[in-house]
């Protein structure tokens, strides 16, 4: 066999670099990864160096043992798309070297024919099977419909279903997916696929997080973006990124929370709700590093971007903005900037969103809204009120796991300050919190108590 080029060989040791690099992210020896592959030690210290070829089914089970997430496989797919015109050439040139021992044999003259119409007869064919999957599909128009409007009923059903309840029926409709990507079907229809298993892992990975199980929502935001870039969907990407910045938010890296969030505003659309979104969530970070002037012209910008838009027909849909949200975020970051001016936002987005005497038909916003009415209120020294309001925000049965600290700010700030309602209080946000470890939160009642404190306290 002819030997490679050279930048074929090299994209061959880059992605061998890349499995190392997962491989060893996922603390997997060389030997485990060979037992997890079905191969010898030596072969995948081979194919770590570039030496080795490896075949797709390697690479699925390569990516799946190093919980990449499809980032390997994608990369595999990549050399194999880089190495085509070169294979494609040395299946001719070894076809027309047969050919010509042929003629030989039969003592005819060999020229230049053979390769020629090597050349001829394999690019007929690549023209021929190119226009059979053009114009054939097992999918259909119908199908990807129905996932298309099923996506956006979950993504409008997030604010008010349970978590676990909302996961059972994501991981079922990803499955479908899976099996409709392995099925026989146009390119069009592959890319809204691609799409739809975006916007499906992206959703997945929210509710991970508001669960707070960790290591599966980084798996499906890697597989989401993974799928966003395939499918050319900048939105996807943004919103992952987007996604990724709470996350951070939540577990206390503020700093990273604010560059994910610029990130995700670079990558997204304009005017698009992620980059909307993305903004808004800049200013929540700012609001946490005690960056009060840059947090009130992200708020401004916010306000700017959603003033031409018009209110979705499904204003529920969690990747749709509207003004709602942008009013609800408003009340979030100037609590947690300290500002009474947060009272105003919160109160209007609790009017707006449910009737606040029927608790148990709020979204899952109305109760995260109430926190941040009771933060204002503990600085404006209304306690009674906020005790009140944090209350009914935990006995709602709308707070997720992720957002257990922002209850916990309240509380921690009335036991503080030795009111009487703190043993009840306590008692209620301990029979809401989750068996398991909630994430770090550096700066529980800080804010409440009205002192700025670092982020790292």
């Amino acid at each position: 066999m002819a030997r490679e080029p050279e930048p074929i060989m090299e994209l061959r040791r880059a992605l061998g670099e890349r499995l190392a690099t997962f491989r060893r992210a996922a603390g997997l020896t060389q030997a485990q990864l060979a037992a997890a592959t079905t191969c010898d030690r030596t072969r995948v210290a081979h194919i770590e160096k570039g030496r080795t070829r490896a075949d797709e089914t390697f690479w699925q089970a390569a990516d799946h043992a190093c919980h990449a997430g499809g980032a390997l496989l994608a990369a595999f797919h990549e050399v194999v798309a880089a190495c085509h015109p070169h294979d494609k050439h040395t299946r001719q040139t070894e076809l027309a070297e047969t050919l010509a021992k042929a003629a030989r044999f039969r003592g005819e003259p060999v020229g230049s024919v053979g390769l020629a119409s090597v050349a001829t007869v394999d690019d007929e064919r690549e023209a021929l099977e190119l226009a059979r999957r053009v114009a054939a599909s097992d999918v259909g128009e119908e199908t990807l419909l129905r996932l298309e409007t099923i996506v956006d009923d979950l993504a409008v059903a997030y604010a008010t279903t349970l978590p676990m309840a909302l996961l059972g029926r994501i991981r079922q409709h990803l499955g479908y997916v899976h099996t409709l990507l392995d099925a026989r079907k146009t390119l069009a229809e592959h890319r809204r696929l691609l799409v739809i298993g975006g916007w499906l892992s992206l959703l997945g990975a929210t509710v991970h997080i508001d669960l707070g199980q960790w290591h599966a929502a980084t798996a499906r935001l890697r597989t989401a973006a993974s799928l966003a870039c395939h499918a050319g969907h900048r939105e996807i990407h943004a919103w992952c990124l987007e996604t990724e910045a709470w996350r951070m938010l939540t577990g206390g890296d503020y700093p990273r929370a604010l560059e994910l969030s610029r990130a995700a505003q670079a990558a997204a659309p304009a005017g698009s709700s992620a980059a909307i979104q993305a903004t808004a969530q800049e200013g929540r970070a700012l609001a946490r590093l005690r960056r009060p002037a840059e947090t009130y012209a992200a708020i401004a910008r916010v306000e700017k971007l959603v003033s031409p838009g018009t209110r979705p027909e499904r204003p529920q849909h969690h990747y749709r903005y509207d003004p709602d949200k942008s009013v609800s975020y408003a009340a979030t970051t100037l609590a947690w900037l300290g500002d009474p001016a947060a009272e105003r936002y919160a109160r209007e987005t609790i009017a707006r969103l449910s009737p606040p005497e029927d608790v148990e038909k709020w979204p899952r916003r109305v109760a995260t809204t109430n926190i941040d009415l009771a933060l204002t209120l503990l600085v404006t020294d209304r306690l009674d009120e906020a005790c009140d309001a944090t209350m009914r925000a935990i006995s709602s049965g709308r707070m997720v796991p992720s957002s257990h600290w922002r209850a916990a700010e309240v509380v921690t700030a009335v036991e503080a300050r030795g009111l009487p309602e703190a043993t009840e209080l306590r008692e209620v946000y301990e029979a809401l919190r989750p068996t398991q470890a909630r994430p770090w939160h550096p700066e529980c009642g800080s804010i409440a108590r009205g002192r700025a404190s670092s982020p790292a306290a």
